[in-house]
């Protein structure tokens, strides 16, 4: 978005910021929302996961084909049209009338965050010069965090007082001012290259992706081995077939970039250790804890409340730092202090543990997400902005769906076909809690890693012209 005014940046920070806080704020509240869900269809702890699962496997099949579709046709229209889909979701959420019913539901809004998401922080990059773009999109990942911090809240309190329905219809007036914002922005942008769309590309991800991801999300049957499998044979055909193709979906040949490919890395294991962590405190806290829903929200609250408070003070601070790994290292190192204290949750409710806990959880995460977003971005040519926004977005939520898959084969194996939630059950569902912190503990371990071996390079490198 070149040549673009002060005032139209300002509005479209606004834009994606409200844009930003949509997606997360809905994901924290139907987590709130899941035993009434339960409640509603008469289904356990396994088959509600899939209503995080389901929406993180839509947004990860359409992410990469949408970014692609942006570039041709301009990231401002995408971006629209992905508000536009996420309302279209929220009304057929609220009027669901059968368990299937709701997942499609929840499909079709994975479709329209991947409007949103692959063309936000795309935008933001091409409007914002190097020297300011930490600070935006640090403002971006904030809304991210004000929106967790909302909906435990805001879900909670509608829970209790309505019912899981009407959570659907809170987010409707954002994206309705995210749509009067983005209006305002005359300026947009497309790939100055061919208009041509990879269709065979396409078509192979596609396949790549939901035989991998319903692999996961199916373990530990045996035929999700199988899946995986052809799945990851699948990737392999994409990644070859992407390096010859004139115009491919997705440039794979910013992977070759050693940045890049480590800090997306970094970023698929960090959410993959993050994301079960509230589906689990928010199950735990109210049927272990037997909090209601609010008194639930608010304690959840502590972690969103320190990522939204500092998440944009270290996405500027990383503008200034000539290390840019120091950051995201150092917040990967926190998150795993946090998740080794989960670990030590018990059937007897500890709430200061549980909220330290949960507050060094959203430091973690205020630390790394911003800066590594921004090395990430700024790591590539202009021209392949728009495949690294969709690669952003696809290993966050690949990594949540990685994350959900893991939680899902924990109660699997270790609860079984008993997996609806009671006293009887609970000292399993602890056990599930603890393999699981653990599980997530490890990738942490394997993040410091990626994160602080990816080599070091400076915000304006690839901000010159080609």
């Amino acid at each position: 978005m070149a040549h673009m005014t002060k005032s139209e940046r300002r509005t479209l920070l606004i834009a994606s910021c409200t844009a930003s806080a949509v997606t997360p704020m809905t994901g924290s509240m139907m987590n709130l929302s899941l035993p009434g869900i339960g409640e509603a269809f008469s289904v356990g702890a396994h088959s509600l996961a899939y209503v995080n699962t389901i929406f993180l496997l839509s947004s990860v099949i359409f992410m990469v084909p949408v970014s692609r579709i942006a570039d041709i046709f301009g990231r401002k229209k995408l971006f629209m049209l992905g508000l536009a889909v996420h309302i279209i979701a929220s009304i057929g959420g609220y009027f669901s009338v059968s368990y299937p019913m709701l997942l499609g539901f929840r499909f079709l809004m994975g479709l329209g965050t991947a409007g949103m998401a692959t063309t936000a922080i795309t935008m933001l990059t091409d409007a914002f010069p190097p020297h300011e773009r930490g600070a935006a999109i640090g403002l971006n990942t904030a809304s991210v965090y004000l929106g967790l911090s909302i909906g435990p809240v805001l879900g909670g309190f509608i829970n209790d007082l309505f019912s899981w329905r009407e959570v659907f219809l809170l987010t409707i007036p954002l994206i309705f001012m995210a749509i009067i914002a983005i209006s305002r922005v005359k300026t947009d942008t497309i790939d100055s290259g061919s208009r041509k769309f990879d269709a065979v590309g396409t078509l192979i991800y596609v396949t790549a992706v939901t035989l991998t991801m319903v692999g996961l999300i199916n373990l530990p049957d045996l035929k999700s081995f199988l899946s995986m499998a052809i799945g990851l044979m699948f990737f392999i055909v994409f990644f070859k077939y992407e390096n010859r193709v004139e115009e491919p979906v997705l440039s794979v040949r910013i992977f070759s970039n050693k940045v890049f490919s480590r800090s997306s890395l970094a970023s698929f294991l960090v959410n993959t250790a993050n994301f079960s962590v509230l589906f689990f405190i928010s199950l735990y806290l109210q049927e272990i804890g037997a909090l209601t829903a609010s008194q639930a929200g608010f304690v959840i609250l502590s972690q969103p409340l320190v990522q939204t408070a500092f998440t944009a003070y270290f996405g500027k601070l990383h503008d200034r730092m000539a290390d840019k790994r120091i950051l995201p290292t150092a917040g990967v190192m926190i998150t795993l202090i946090a998740v080794m204290l989960m670990t030590s949750l018990s059937l007897e409710l500890n709430l200061h543990l549980v909220i330290a806990s949960l507050m060094l959880f959203g430091m973690g995460n205020a630390i790394f997400n911003a800066p590594n977003t921004t090395t990430m971005m700024s790591s590539v040519f202009p021209r392949d902005r728009g495949s690294a926004s969709a690669t952003v977005a696809v290993v966050r939520q690949m990594g949540m769906a990685t994350s959900m898959a893991i939680a899902m084969g924990a109660i699997s194996i270790i609860m079984g076909s008993l997996d609806v939630l009671g006293p009887a059950t609970y000292p399993k569902f602890m056990e599930v809690i603890h393999v699981s912190f653990v599980i997530s503990a490890f990738m942490c371990v394997l993040a410091m890693l990626a994160s602080w071996f990816r080599g070091n390079c400076p915000m304006e490198t690839f901000d010159i012209p080609e």
